[in-house]
């Protein structure tokens, strides 16, 4: 349910085993500077990562098994990916300091989103997730939020401190909160 885009509990039994098994292998990861062996920590827990992709510690996810990143794309220091939904990072891809890919949403009216909780299982809250397309070649600046269903078409940039609500079209720059596309990068 969660990756089809449905509501789903976030306190599952079996989404909080992925959860811990997650935060064990960051935190082996995280605390393994300098080690040539760091980035097959996070192969043990990732979906899909490609053999030269790197990730700068520290890193964080939510679940790690529900993302993919391809070949040549690095993530520098103190990224998230909230991979409540499928996360698919192309090739070629730059991710700047501090960026935060955020699947999971909630309804904005309260009287939808507040829900009476059923147990220690259950949240007292609606939850849903969308899914996170970045294409090859594309440079997220340091800062970003990309909120889930949105993809960045191949070749774009988006700006530092920027927060992409919708698609970006490939090749070109997007800045600002909202991001607006403001120009073609070439």
């Amino acid at each position: 349910m969660m990756l089809a885009g449905e509501e789903y509990h976030p306190r599952d039994p079996e989404l909080i085993a992925l959860y811990w098994r997650a935060a064990e292998t960051l935190e082996r990861f995280n605390g393994s500077a300098g080690s040539k062996d760091r980035m097959e920590i996070l192969r043990s827990l990732m979906a899909g990562i490609a053999e030269d992709a790197w990730i700068e510690p520290p890193f964080s996810c939510e679940y790690g098994r529900h993302f993919t990143i391809g070949e040549r794309s690095y993530l520098n220091v103190d990224c998230f990916i909230q991979d409540c939904a499928e996360v698919r990072i192309g090739s070629d891809v730059l991710i700047g300091p501090g960026v935060r890919l955020c699947t999971a949403s909630h309804p904005l009216d309260p009287g939808q989103r507040v829900v009476p909780s059923t147990g220690p299982d259950h949240a007292p809250y609606r939850t849903f997730a969308s899914p996170i397309t970045v294409g090859d070649r594309v440079w997220i600046g340091a800062s970003v939020t990309v909120l889930g269903g949105v993809t960045l078409g191949e070749g774009s940039v988006i700006g530092a401190g920027s927060v992409v609500t919708r698609d970006i079209p490939p090749g070109m720059l997007a800045t600002g909160v909202p991001a607006r596309v403001t120009r073609a990068v070439t």
